[in-house]
C-alpha cells in the first residue's frame, strides 16, 4: 500500500509527540565505521570479472571538428578499442554518444570529451589515450573572454517601481561592482563508473546524486529504454552539484562495455574532472542600495553578468536571495549570459546564493558603514513583513533571532571601528553576514518494512553524498515506529528501489525524510487498528504499542512483516508561502599589516532550518559550508587561459581549497523552529544554507580589521596589501 501526501495543507507536528527520542539528537552515522575503515565501496573500487579499463580523451582545440586515427594505437599493448561519436553514430548501436553536454562531431571547448579508449589495464588505456592521433580542423572566431563576448543573452528583468529615482532621492546609497571567479566542485571522490551489460540490461556502479533522473539521462544518451538501466550509488564521496547529471565517463564506460561484451570501468583523473565536468560561472555583479535617513531600504538593484556555452540552458540564479531577503519597494534584478567557448557552467553548491550573497552582504556592510548603523541592526531593520516582490507571506523565518543570538554568542559587542584593534603587526576585526537559501520540496518515495522481531527496513534510491542521509532516514523511521535506531536498516542508492528526490538543492533530507515518515505513518495506522485505538492515540516506544487502554509488544500485533510505501509530493503550500532557511555567519580575522595575509581566527554560524533532524550531521553541513565560504573568500578561483579558454589550474595543487590550517574553530548554533508549511516533518534544507553568505562574513571582517574593502574575489594578499 502507499501513503500519499500532497502538500496542500498545514501538517500536524506528529514528531513532537512520538516520544521515542531518536529524532534530532546527534546520532552517529550508521555507515561511519565502514567509511573510516575503508570498507564502504565507492564506484572506482568495484571490480568485475574480465573487467577492462576505459580512459576518456579530451579535445586539444577550442572549436572545430575532429577525426580519430584508430590505426595509430591499435597495435599498442592491451588495446581493445576506441569509440567516438562519429564511430558510434555509424555503427549498429543506435544513437549512443559520449558527450551528453555538447554531442556530435563539433568541438565547443578545449578539454571537451570526444572519445573513450579501452585496454586490458588502466596504465595501458592511459598510455593509449595519450598516444591516440586526432586530426583537428580548427575554426576561427571562438570567444573565451566574458567581457568581450559578442553574443550575450539577457533575461527579462524584475523591474518594480523606479530604482533610479530611489537612488537619486536616497539619504544613503551604495553603488558597487563585485566580481567572483569560476569555482569547481572539487569533490574528494572523482567521477567514476563501472558498466556491465547482461543482454540489453545495463548495470552501472557510479558516483551520482540524482538516480531516478540519472537513469533516464543515461538511457537517453544510449538510445535505450530506462527500464533496462540500473544504477548503484550506495556511497558517494561528495558531489556538490557536479554529480547531479550523468557525466561523460558513465557513457564512455557503457559504450565500451557494450561493444566489448565485457565490463568496463572508467574513472576520471582529477584534471579531467576540472576540464570535463561543469564549473560554477564567474560573475560580475552590480549592487545598488538606496536607504532613507533611518537606514531603511527604499531601493535594491542587483544586476549580474555570467557565462556559459552556446545553447546551454542553465544560468546561475545569482539574485535568488536578493528577491526576498531585504525590503525596498523599488527593485531591479537583471541577468546577462555571455556565450563562450569555455566548458559548461552548471550547478555548484548553493547555485545563486553562494556567489550572489557575497555581493549582497558586502553591499549591506558598505551601507551600514555609510549610515553609521551597526551591521546587525541594519539587517534586522530591513527584514520585510511580506515578500517585497510577490507579496507572499513568509513561512517560518528566524533571521532576526539568528542575528541576535549569534551576535551574543560570538561576542559582537566587543567589535571595534575599522583599524582600531591591532595585535603586533596584525589588524584584527569582525564581520557578519546573513544566510538565506530557498526551501524546496521534491517528489519522493520510500518503502518501510516493520518486522515482527522489532526490526525495520527503509528502502529508497536516495543517495548519501556525505550529508548524513543514512542517519536521518534511520532516525525518522525509528522515531515513528518506536524503535531504537540500531534496529533500523537503511538501504540507499539503487534505482531498483522506490525513486526518491535525490541529493540536490538542499531538498534531500526533508523530501526523502517525508516519504519515510509517511510510510511509517501508514504502518502506525495498521498497528493502531490492531490495537483497537485511533491512530492519533497510538504511542510506540521501545518496541511496545500503547493506546485505547491497551499495551502490547509489537510482535503480538503482527503475524508477518508490515510493508508500506510513502509518497510525498509538493503542493500548493510551495506556491502560497515564501519558504526559505535562514541564518547568520560571524567571522574574526587577522590581517598582516606587512604582507596583507589574512588568517581566519574563529567563526560562528547561527542557523534556523525548521526541525533539525540530526544535530551532528546538520552541524557538519554548516561546518562544510563555512569552510567553503573561507575558500570562496580567500582562495578559490578557476583560471582560464585567455587564448584557448582551457582551465589552467586543473588539480588540487593549483586550485586552492582550504586545508586544516585555514579552517579555525567553528561553532554552530541552531534556533528551535518548525515550518508547518514545508513538509510533514517540518524540516527545511540546511546543506547549502551553510555556504550562503559565509564568505561575505570573512571579507566584511577584513574591512573591519584593516579598512580595505575587497570587491574582487578571492581576497588574496595582492588585493589587500597595496591599500594598507
Amino acid at each position: 500500500m502507499t501513503e500519499q501526501l500532497k502538500m496542500d495543507e498545514v501538517q500536524p507536528r506528529l514528531l513532537d509527540e512520538t516520544g521515542q527520542g531518536a529524532i534530532t539528537r546527534p546520532m552517529d552515522r550508521p555507515e561511519g565505521a565502514l567509511k573510516v575503515s575503508g570498507r564502504a565501496t565507492y564506484a572506482a573500487e568495484y571490480k568485475a570479472a574480465n573487467m577492462a579499463y576505459g580512459v576518456m580523451v579530451r579535445a586539444a582545440i577550442t572549436r572545430g571538428s575532429y577525426t580519430v586515427d584508430e590505426a595509430s594505437v591499435k597495435d599498442m599493448e592491451g588495446f581493445l578499442g576506441v569509440w567516438t561519436d562519429h564511430m558510434i553514430r555509424n555503427s549498429a548501436q543506435g544513437t549512443m554518444n559520449t558527450n551528453p553536454v555538447q554531442p556530435g562531431l563539433n568541438i565547443q571547448y578545449f578539454g571537451q570529451p570526444i572519445a573513450v579508449v579501452a585496454a586490458e589495464t588502466f596504465e595501458q588505456a592511459r598510455h593509449i589515450a595519450h598516444a591516440l592521433r586526432i586530426d583537428y580542423t580548427s575554426e576561427e572566431g571562438f570567444e573565451v573572454d566574458p567581457e568581450t563576448a559578442s553574443q550575450v543573452d539577457e533575461s527579462v528583468p524584475v523591474d518594480q517601481g523606479d530604482l533610479d529615482r530611489a537612488m537619486a532621492d536616497a539619504a544613503f546609497t551604495v553603488d558597487a561592482t563585485y566580481t567572483t571567479k569560476p569555482h569547481n566542485s572539487a569533490p574528494m571522490e572523482p567521477h567514476a563508473s563501472l558498466a556491465e551489460w547482461d543482454g540489453e540490461r545495463l548495470t552501472l556502479h557510479g558516483s551520482y546524486q540524482m538516480l531516478k533522473y540519472n537513469r533516464n539521462e543515461l538511457a537517453d544518451s544510449l538510445g535505450m529504454d530506462a527500464a533496462n538501466v540500473r544504477i548503484l550509488s550506495p556511497y558517494v564521496g561528495g558531489g556538490f552539484g557536479s554529480k547531479l547529471g550523468i557525466a561523460p565517463e558513465a557513457i564512455g564506460a557503457a559504450v565500451a562495455a557494450k561493444a566489448l561484451k565485457r565490463p568496463v570501468r572508467c574513472v576520471l583523473a582529477r584534471q579531467q574532472v576540472f576540464q570535463m565536468v561543469v564549473r560554477r560561472t564567474e560573475t560580475r555583479q552590480r549592487l545598488r542600495l538606496a536607504a532613507d535617513a533611518d537606514g531603511r531600504l527604499t531601493g535594491v538593484g542587483h544586476d549580474n553578468w555570467q557565462s556559459n556555452l552556446p545553447d546551454e540552458q542553465f544560468a546561475e540564479p545569482v539574485t535568488a536571495a536578493t528577491h526576498f531577503l531585504y525590503g525596498g519597494e523599488n527593485r531591479r534584478n537583471a541577468q546577462s549570459v555571455a556565450r563562450l567557448n569555455r566548458m559548461a557552467s552548471g550547478s555548484v553548491r548553493a547555485p545563486g546564493e553562494a556567489v550572489g550573497m557575497l555581493a549582497l552582504e558586502n553591499a549591506m556592510d558598505e551601507l551600514a558603514e555609510a549610515t553609521g548603523i551597526d551591521p546587525i541592526e541594519l539587517r534586522i531593520r530591513n527584514i520585510p513583513e511580506i515578500h517585497p516582490e510577490s507579496g507572499k507571506q513568509y513561512s517560518s523565518r528566524s533571521l532576526a533571532q539568528c542575528l541576535k543570538e549569534g551576535a551574543e554568542a560570538f561576542g559582537w559587542q566587543d567589535r571595534q571601528a575599522p583599524k582600531a584593534r591591532r595585535e603586533g603587526e596584525w589588524f584584527v576585526g569582525m564581520g557578519v553576514a546573513s544566510a538565506a537559501r530557498t526551501n524546496i520540496l521534491m517528489e519522493s518515495k520510500a518503502r518501510v518494512t516493520l518486522n515482527p522481531d522489532g526490526t525495520a527496513l527503509v528502502e529508497t534510491d536516495m543517495t548519501d553524498i556525505g550529508t548524513g542521509t543514512y542517519a536521518i532516514l534511520c532516525q525518522i523511521a525509528a522515531e515513528m515506529l518506536g524503535l531504537d535506531p540500531s534496529k533500523v536498516t537503511v538501504m540507499l542508492g539503487d534505482t531498483d528501489l522506490p525513486p526518491a528526490s535525490g541529493s540536490g538543492g538542499s531538498w534531500g533530507a526533508a523530501s526523502s525524510g517525508s516519504s519515510v515518515f509517511l510510510g511509517a505513518k501508514a504502518i502506525r495506522a495498521r498497528l493502531a487498528e490492531r490495537l483497537g485505538c485511533a491512530p492519533e492515540a497510538l504511542r510506540l516506544q521501545d518496541g511496545v504499542a500503547t493506546g485505547g487502554n491497551n499495551r502490547r509488544p509489537l510482535a503480538e500485533l503482527m503475524d508477518g512483516p508490515l510493508v508500506e510505501e510513502g509518497h510525498i509530493q509538493p503542493g500548493s503550500k510551495s506556491d502560497e508561502m515564501a519558504q526559505a532557511s535562514y541564518g547568520a555567519h560571524f567571522a574574526e580575522v587577522a590581517v598582516n599589516s606587512v604582507t596583507g595575509e589574512v588568517r581566519v581566527r574563529r567563526t560562528l554560524s547561527c542557523m534556523a532550518a525548521g526541525r533539525i533532524l540530526n544535530e551532528k550531521t546538520a552541524a557538519s553541513q554548516v561546518h562544510g559550508g563555512m569552510v567553503w565560504g573561507i575558500g570562496s573568500a580567500l582562495h578559490e578561483g578557476v583560471e582560464h587561459d585567455h587564448r584557448t579558454g582551457h582551465v589552467v589550474n586543473d588539480d588540487l595543487a593549483e586550485y586552492h581549497i582550504p586545508v586544516h590550517l585555514d579552517a579555525p574553530r567553528h561553532d554552530v548554533l541552531f534556533i528551535e523552529e518548525r515550518d508547518d508549511h514545508a513538509n510533514p516533518v517540518q524540516a527545511k534544507g540546511i546543506g547549502e544554507l551553510g555556504i550562503s553568505g559565509a564568505g561575505a562574513a570573512v571579507t566584511n571582517a577584513i574591512y573591519n580589521a584593516c579598512g580595505v574593502r575587497v570587491r574582487d574575489y578571492p581576497a588574496t594578499p595582492d588585493k589587500i596589501f597595496p591599500h594598507l
